[in-house]
């Protein structure tokens, strides 16, 4: 079984050549030593936060995706295995089972006289939402909208916002959520 710091090892080299940067450009872009790059790469080092926070916003790509298992080749995940969240009488289902820095795509399915209040996120942040089945009223930053089948609606994922079925029939729509990238300091 993998470490952390084997995984970071592994996905560093990875993303570093992948993206045409040698160790010397990426240690630069981050303001650290060449060694300490190398130092990671070879699984020598298990650098603090701030270096690998350094090198996520260099990268651009979130922490989790320097630090999980890296991904081989094609993966079949089973309906019962993919993440469910109840909310309410609703219920949202994460479409993408790998993290993808920066994004979340879920489908949302709503019986008729269901609510689901969305999290504001930072400061912003984009959402989509794609009606497919039936009809959702988006309630954001005090505008109703009716969003049918086939309708997308752009909104600020910064503001509360909620989700509602008035039809007497299910609802199902699919939320894309575009997060912002942190402030870096």
């Amino acid at each position: 079984m993998s470490t952390p710091v084997e995984h970071l090892a592994e996905n560093l080299r990875l993303i570093r050549t992948k993206t045409g940067l040698t160790q010397s450009n990426l240690a630069e872009m981050c303001g650290v030593p060449r060694s300490t790059i190398a130092n990671i790469e070879t699984g020598a080092s298990n650098p603090t936060l701030s270096v690998l926070t350094k090198l996520s916003g260099a990268l651009r790509v979130g922490l989790e995706e320097l630090l999980s298992a890296p991904r081989t080749g094609l993966q079949h995940f089973k309906a019962a295995d993919i993440e469910t969240i109840k909310r309410g009488k609703g219920r949202i289902k994460k479409l993408l089972p790998h993290p993808i820095p920066g994004m979340e795509i879920d489908r949302i399915e709503l019986p008729p006289g269901a609510r689901i209040v969305g999290v504001p996120h930072r400061s912003g942040t984009q959402e989509y939402l794609c009606c497919e089945v039936g009809q959702f009223v988006l309630w954001t930053g005090g505008d109703r909208v009716i969003v049918e089948a086939g309708d997308v609606v752009a909104f600020p994922g910064d503001q509360k916002h909620s989700y509602i079925n008035e039809g007497d029939a299910s609802a199902v729509a699919f939320s894309v959520v575009t997060f912002a990238p942190p402030a870096f300091r």
